[in-house]
């Protein structure tokens, strides 16, 4: 019995043909996604098209890798990026290009929603989390204030990774993980929230789709979509967030486990099998796609900065790595925020990123090379602190994402965040982990009671790279991480004043 893993992520789809017995991968896929070029500040946006036509792409490679007969391939999961808004007609075709995770547009509306319910804090009382500027819910204001004759046309609401299931299937439907992320739903009660739905437009209930516990599949695969592929009685599980989907992946599914993800985006989260809240709202109390809670830490900026590093001196990974490993840990004073595309946490969608501390010997290609890495650690180093101060105790983090391959970056995770780093035997976690949800999902439709972490346990190993954390280099980063703190907010006086 087989089953397919695909992820829907911000720059490609990767897709996983996997052994639904051994867990072992039998075939891989991989095609990209474009960005929409030419938009204001702050806009990010994707065609749904695109999501469609790189799945097809990378699940026909994979599967011809493979080599297996698609008759035995009994359900598919997919992982998605969480947060992006793709608004559908009445035809079930998408209204405009969706708004993506790290859209910052919509500052005005996320403040003008939190306000209609008596605030941020009165909004975290009522919801469980906070209404971060990235949440779906912003965006769907956005398209009614902007865009108002779209909005008369919007019939339903989807996210990415439900944008697919709906492709396959038909079915319009939200399980509780991704669903958490909208800054829609009731994350203690698992129902949408009447007033923050209704904070945005009285008319936006009959436009969400119901609630479903992660268990219950998105539905059988359409027949004229399974048969190019050659598929036959094709299970689609309910899928779920790339975060949701890397906790899977990573048997982040049962009390202990902490999972770092270092991609575009810089991710740490860890299951909860209760709601979890955090009074400040830094850490976004989610739910997982399993049926528990998965409090997360999401930075905006780790590899996309690294990235534009790399493309000004022209150079690859590698070399970057060389060039950091050139400067001392301190990167000889210097201080590097970030915020290239505004930040979530700490809380500054409008903020931008900052060189502080130039002098002659920090001046240099080396000592600003390992100051960009270590800025992206720090960043999330804010952040950890909180997990920790709400009773996080890691006695391991497990990396995932592209950024997680060097193992220069890995080891500044495990003297910054002061625990071991470890990889995983499979890097792509959030596929494998939507391959594991199918499985489950599968197994469970057919009336087996099996849990999911009985599944997680056979299937995840953790992989031969460990960086164990060097004790006079955590506190030499212990002391950076208070400068890097006192730094943002002495430049962000109006997070001062908000506190």
């Amino acid at each position: 019995m087989i089953v397919i893993g695909i992820d829907s992520g911000t720059q490609s789809a990767k897709v996983l043909v996997v052994d639904g017995d051994s867990g072992r991968v039998l075939g891989r896929g991989q095609a990209p996604h474009a960005m929409i070029t030419g938009l204001g500040p702050g806009h990010s946006e994707q065609d749904p098209a695109t999501w469609v036509e790189a799945l097809r792409s990378a699940l026909a490679s994979a599967l011809r890798e493979a080599a297996i007969d698609p008759a035995r391939v009994a359900a598919i999961g997919v992982s998605g990026q969480q947060h992006g808004f793709v608004p559908l007609g009445a035809d079930g075709v998408p209204l405009r290009p969706a708004k993506l995770w790290n859209d910052t547009s919509t500052v005005a509306e996320a403040e003008e929603i939190a306000a209609a319910l008596g605030g941020p804090a009165a909004f975290r009382d009522k919801l469980g989390l906070s209404l971060a500027v990235g949440f779906t819910a912003s965006k769907i204001l956005w398209l009614k204030r902007h865009e108002p004759d779209r909005f008369a046309r919007l019939a339903r609401v989807l996210l990415p990774h439900n944008y697919l299931n709906f492709v396959m299937t038909g079915q319009a439907r939200m399980e509780y993980g991704d669903a958490s992320g909208t800054g829609l739903m009731d994350i203690r009660r698992l129902h949408w929230h009447e007033e923050a739905v209704a904070a945005v437009d009285e008319s936006l209930p009959g436009k969400l789709p119901p609630l479903d516990h992660p268990i219950a599949p998105a539905g059988p695969m359409k027949p004229d979509f399974a048969a190019d592929f050659g598929f036959k009685n094709v299970l689609v599980a309910s899928g779920g967030g790339d975060n949701m989907m890397g906790a899977i992946g990573t048997g982040n599914v049962a009390p202990g486990v902490c999972t770092l993800s270092l991609g575009t985006s810089g991710t740490i989260y860890s299951y909860f099998d209760h709601p979890f809240e955090d009074p400040r709202g830094e850490i976004a109390a989610f739910c997982d796609s399993t049926g528990g809670w998965l409090p997360l830490l999401c930075t905006m900026n780790v590899t996309n900065a690294t990235e534009l590093w790399k493309s000004l001196l022209a150079i690859d990974s590698e070399a970057r790595d060389a060039l950091a490993a050139g400067a001392p840990a301190g990167s000889d004073g210097l201080l590097f925020l970030p915020f290239i595309d505004g930040e979530r946490v700490p809380p500054l969608p409008e903020s931008s990123g900052v060189f502080f501390g130039l002098t002659r010997a920090s001046f240099r290609a080396e000592s600003m090379t390992r100051a960009v890495m270590e800025g992206t650690i720090l960043n999330l180093g804010y952040g950890f602190g909180r997990l920790r101060e709400l009773g996080l105790r890691p006695s391991e983090i497990r990396a995932t994402g592209g950024g997680a391959k060097s193992a220069f970056w890995r080891g500044l995770a495990a003297d910054i965040l002061g625990a071991p780093v470890v990889t995983l035997a499979e890097p792509e976690a959030a596929a494998l982990g939507a391959a594991l949800q199918a499985l489950w999902c599968w197994r469970n439709d057919r009336g087996e009671k099996i849990s999911i972490a009985d599944l997680a346990a056979a299937w995840i190993r953790t992989g031969d790279e460990r960086a164990e954390p060097d004790p006079s280099r955590v506190k030499l980063y212990a002391e950076r991480q208070d400068k890097y703190n006192a730094l943002w907010r002495t430049l962000t006086p109006r997070f001062a004043e908000s506190r």
